[in-house]
């Protein structure tokens, strides 16, 4: 019995320095945000840099589009019945309550009415252009911080890489094996980083896009539409 108990002993004691080791282990390589953007180096100051530049275009973009895409379906019908009544004061106040992409178009065009027909839609495919690069205004620095990011990231591996293999040279005899392996998970965080950054404005860049593109259909729309009504009876057609 004796014998029995000293080996479930030694059994129980293995089990628990086992179980302390694993704690211990678990404990060790539990990282914060906060210790991986630390341990990333000085590289993960502009990728943070990039990250809030991202962010705040992504919400700027989104709220301008999304504004200049909530258009009064009656709109163009009330433009149409203050035009056809000579109502042009009315036709202009109602674009000025709307400030829309939409509405800027057809005061414009209203501002030209009386003109021939080509310079009022060359007045109004102006002022397209000029919305549509307002709101494309900031979706060049997303594409550049979705191809630039991950670049950044890669850098910064290669320079831990570098880093690495510099100290174990320097370590002579005395080579660890931690002395790489710690190099290359610190030189891997800003990949990492890289990454999340570049998908990031990525997804974004290519969703402003498309609400672009949608925006840009809908202006056009308007355009044909304001233009047929210029050469109904009653417009200003010559």
């Amino acid at each position: 019995m004796t014998l029995l108990t000293f080996l479930l002993q030694a059994d129980t004691a293995e089990a628990l320095t086992q179980a302390a080791a694993a704690v211990a282990t678990k404990e060790k390589v539990s990282l914060s945000m906060i210790d991986m953007a630390v341990k990333g180096g000085w590289l993960m100051i502009p990728l943070i840099i990039l990250s809030l530049i991202t962010i705040y275009i992504f919400g700027m973009k989104w709220w301008t589009i999304s504004r200049a895409s909530k258009i009064d379906p009656n709109f163009m019908r009330d433009i149409r019945d203050y035009i056809h009544d000579g109502k042009i004061a009315a036709a202009q106040n109602l674009c000025r309550q709307q400030d829309t992409p939409v509405s800027h178009l057809i005061e414009k065009g209203i501002e030209r009415m009386g003109r021939p027909l080509t310079d009022i839609q060359a007045a109004v495919e102006n002022m397209g252009n000029i919305e549509v690069a307002r709101l494309e205004k900031g979706l060049p620095t997303l594409a550049s911080i979705a191809g630039g990011a991950p670049m950044i990231g890669f850098l910064g591996t290669v320079l831990g890489m570098v880093q690495a293999f510099f100290n174990m040279s320097q370590a002579g005899n005395n080579i660890d094996i931690t002395l790489l392996s710690g190099g290359i998970y610190t030189a891997m965080i800003t990949t990492v980083a890289g990454l999340i950054v570049g998908i990031l404005a990525y997804f974004g860049y290519n969703y402003l896009t498309s609400k672009v593109s949608d925006l840009v259909f809908t202006l056009q729309s308007n355009t044909i539409e304001f233009m047929d009504l210029l050469h109904e009876p009653g417009g200003s057609s010559k």
